[in-house]
């Protein structure tokens, strides 16, 4: 599935909305299925927020049972305000946020370590009741080999950092339709 440049901008938009809405008290947008059809397939988001290229906040879904519509309005104001890293989000802050947006598509076991590919994949690590995801563009976002990929996923979920190299860890990789502001050039400039 591909989202089309309108509906990644309605999603951009609704998320900043959203956030936007704990300060305003304003209600989300409402959408239009038939205008955007695509709103309204059943896939997992995640929201990211950044403010100068620094994380400020990021949560979402693997999978989900709600509309990719629903399921960014959702992801958007947990980002803001409940990823356990950071303080809830500022209205001062919310000024500042650029904020990108993942869609996933359902995760598939790995075969092979070697099948991974940097830029393409994102991780997902299921190990000895330990759980841990990073998005496809933060292997090249941090410069990440195959390697230095697996052992991230492994610290991310608060495993041994090598354990990947020790035994073949339970792991599914996914791929994404990821856009932001900063690509669509909307970031909120108040």
């Amino acid at each position: 599935m591909n989202l089309s440049s309108e509906e990644k901008t309605f999603l951009l938009k609704t998320a900043r909305e959203q956030i936007g809405g704990l300060f305003t008290g304003n209600a989300k947008l409402n959408v239009d299925y038939n205008k955007f059809p695509g709103l309204k397939e059943k896939y997992g988001a995640f929201v990211t927020l950044n403010i100068n290229g620094d994380l400020r906040g990021c949560i979402g879904y693997i999978i989900s049972n709600q509309t990719i519509y629903e399921t960014v309005c959702d992801a958007a104001l947990q980002a803001a305000m409940h990823d356990p890293r950071f303080s809830p989000l500022s209205k001062k802050e919310y000024e500042l946020i650029s904020i990108e947006i993942s869609v996933l598509y359902p995760p598939e076991p790995l075969n092979s370590y070697e099948d991974i590919v940097i830029g393409k994949h994102g991780l997902i690590v299921d190990e000895f009741g330990r759980r841990g995801l990073l998005l496809p563009q933060v292997a090249t976002e941090q410069g990440f080999t195959r390697e230095e990929f697996l052992t991230a996923i492994c610290q991310k979920a608060g495993l041994e950092s090598y354990l990947w190299k020790k035994k073949k860890i339970n792991l599914s990789v996914f791929t994404a339709e990821v856009f932001s502001e900063k690509e669509k050039g909307e970031i909120n400039d108040n």
